[in-house]
């Protein structure tokens, strides 16, 4: 098999992961939880409280592929690699922070069992979740981009 096709597999292997982690965490945000809130589904939190951990799997597996992937040094351009491992490093962090408040929100759930209070006990958790969330979401999306445009050029480096 030629270099090509394994240049194309890795490629492959390192935009499915991006996009299966964010592109489900952007799904269940954007069509999952409104669904759930306009049928008034009182479990909702329950479901998002398993969902969200498949979701920090996958973003852990995500961040070993990119990993490999920026190791390699394959981007031409200095400045975009330094950009790429810091967008890691912040999605790295981000991952860190949602797997630490992810027990808190569960103790909080446990702990109060009337849904009116546990909603109120449970915001500011939440909050924070939704914020490491975003921030998190907002990395992956310039870090795919970042990632064409940085097979953009390697592809259009001189061979040697």
């Amino acid at each position: 098999m030629t270099s090509s096709f394994w240049i194309l597999l890795r490629r492959f292997l390192v935009m499915a992961a991006l996009v299966f982690w964010q592109g489900g965490f952007t799904f269940y945000a954007g069509v999952v939880v409104p669904i759930g809130r306009r049928l008034n589904v009182e479990h909702q939190a329950l479901v998002t409280q398993r969902v969200t951990h498949y979701l920090n799997l996958a973003g852990a597996v995500t961040l070993i592929i990119l990993g490999w992937e920026f190791v390699r040094k394959g981007d031409p351009s200095y400045r975009r690699r330094r950009w790429l491992w810091l967008l890691q490093g912040v999605m790295f962090t981000c991952l860190l922070g949602l797997v630490f408040l992810h027990p808190r929100l569960d103790a909080v759930m446990a702990e109060v069992p009337n849904l009116s209070e546990q909603r109120r006990a449970i915001r500011p958790w939440h909050v924070a979740y939704l914020w490491i969330s975003t921030v998190q979401w907002g990395c992956a999306i310039v870090t795919g981009i970042l990632l064409l445009a940085s097979w953009r050029a390697e592809d259009q480096k001189p061979s040697q």
